[in-house]
């Protein structure tokens, strides 16, 4: 046995709590085209209904937005709505700007 006042070793600390991962263009792109998805079939389907077919008023969908899919956090649509790649129109609804 060594008699040297060395001072026992340090339990490694742990990292500092940052917060949530940064979130990667790659996740960022398939939610953008998962919403362009949704929006586009929404769309179709509201301008299929009966009643508006090509012999009635014409009208076109006038969604104001949609619930973006729950694939994906709610970190991703808003850092979407951050870079005004979509728009929120309120509710947790979504819109293509």
């Amino acid at each position: 046995m060594s008699d040297d006042n060395t001072p026992p070793e340090a339990a490694p600390t742990p990292p500092a709590a940052s917060g949530p991962p940064p979130i990667t263009p790659e996740v960022l792109k398939s939610a953008y085209n998962a919403f362009k998805k949704r929006w586009k079939l929404t769309k179709l389907d509201q301008e299929s209904r009966i009643g508006r077919g090509p012999m009635s008023s014409g009208q076109k969908s006038q969604i104001a937005g949609i619930m973006p899919p729950d694939q994906f956090p709610r970190a991703v649509w808003e850092e979407l709505v951050r870079q005004g790649r979509l728009k929120n129109t309120g509710g947790g609804f979504l819109a293509m700007p």
